[in-house]
């Protein structure tokens, strides 16, 4: 059946049972991105059918649990440390902005862009992935959509001259030479930019196309994962004066669980809408008619008391879950959208067993070590404070001082 016009009000799922079927379904549709177009059009995210399954694809041979096992015993510690140590010198920071900052340099590496020789360039790339981020999921701004619309369109065009260009020429150099035989397959990067560019004719994919690409990963990583990485943090600081709390903290199988429980009540986005393509008829018996709008409300599926209990809105990093359900919930979403990058935002569930010798925690729960290991705590002269621009609750400020340091 063809796809008939949107309906101006969507049909809501909002159970775990009934999320989890239609994040599954091939006939519904990303739709949460449309007025994103400037960051998203065209971005794995908002492809569909074939053209998702080829660019996934192509993709994910870059996502594979020991590229992340890889860069979190080699990368990441040295990104943490690079980041961690002008603050600690310091003795203060703001999370929102250490988050960020210590994640652009590995989101970069993911995406295909060089990392900045200095900090003038960094504040640059970190500023132009905030407003990627903000055009990325302007659904849920509160701006006039008009300004922020020109402000990405300046941002995208400042961020291809001084910084994409550079690492594609680079990156064709590279694949020109593989071609001529003068360098080996693992002298390539492993990167999405290169991805793209080696299977560009395969992809179909033009040069705006690799633009937006390139860019929403730089902006996807820097933002969900610095989001989780405050929210982490602000749970971890709620309960630290609790010595039975506190006492595990040094234990990052522990601090993974929550880090884990703070991203099912803290999704990146509290919904995720879709487009039917089709008539579907869930298991439950709703009808959805092709071409509606249907919201998944992600925050009350994660809190489902069918699955989560009569406290599944509390914070239970050692909660007991049903078989086949994982401790976010639907936060990395599912089926063929399901978070490509997952395992290095939240590591691989680790069960403590003799034989579990390679555990991956991941990026956020080592930042979280990092912070407390240094005597991180708020700073109790500056609370925190939520970002007024956008509906999703989210910290645009947590100042944080460090008593270790500052000793």
């Amino acid at each position: 059946m063809s796809v008939t016009a949107e309906v101006s009000r969507p049909i809501v799922l909002s159970t775990y049972a009934d999320v989890r079927e239609a994040l599954r379904s091939r006939d519904l549709k990303q739709a949460l991105y449309d007025a994103g177009g400037a960051v998203m059009s065209g971005a794995l995210i908002t492809l569909h059918g074939d053209e998702h399954k080829l660019r996934r694809r192509v993709e994910n041979r870059l996502f594979r649990r020991g590229t992340f096992r890889y860069w979190e015993l080699t990368l990441v510690p040295g990104t943490i440390e690079q980041s961690y140590a002008p603050v600690l010198a310091a003795g203060s920071t703001d999370l929102v902005h250490l988050g960020r900052r210590t994640i652009m340099y590995l989101t970069a590496l993911v995406a295909g862009i060089d990392p900045p020789e200095d900090t003038d360039r960094a504040d640059r790339l970190e500023d132009l992935a905030r407003v990627f981020s903000a055009g990325a999921t302007a659904i849920h701004s509160t701006r006039d959509p008009a300004e922020l619309h020109a402000e990405v369109t300046a941002a995208m065009e400042t961020f291809e001259a001084e910084f994409l260009r550079p690492s594609r020429e680079r990156r064709e150099a590279l694949l020109a030479d593989l071609a001529a035989g003068r360098i080996a397959e693992e002298d390539l990067p492993r990167d999405v930019l290169t991805a793209l560019l080696r299977n560009r004719a395969e992809l179909g994919v033009d040069d705006g196309q690799i633009r937006r690409e390139v860019a929403f990963y730089l902006q996807a990583g820097s933002h969900s994962t610095a989001n989780l990485f405050t929210h982490s943090a602000h749970q971890v600081f709620t309960r630290i004066d609790d010595p039975a709390f506190a006492s595990r903290l040094d234990d990052r199988r522990f601090l993974q669980r929550c880090v884990l429980e703070t991203l099912r009540l803290n999704p990146a986005s509290p919904v995720a809408w879709r487009t039917a393509v089709e008539d579907i008829t869930l298991r439950n018996g709703m009808e959805i008619p092709a071409g509606s709008l249907v919201e998944l409300d992600l925050r009350s599926a994660n809190t489902d008391p069918t699955v989560w209990g009569t406290n599944g809105e509390l914070f239970d990093p050692d909660r007991e879950l049903p078989d086949g359900v994982p401790p976010w919930g639907h936060s990395f979403g599912g089926g063929m959208h399901a978070c490509i990058g997952m395992e290095l935002d939240g590591g691989v569930q680790n069960t403590g067993a003799p034989d579990d010798h390679e555990p991956v925690f991941g990026t956020v729960t080592l930042m979280i070590h990092a912070l407390l290991q240094n005597g991180a705590r708020p700073d109790p002269a500056n609370p925190p404070r939520l970002d007024s621009d956008s509906k999703r609750h989210n910290f645009a400020s947590y100042p944080v001082v460090f008593e270790e340091a500052l000793r």
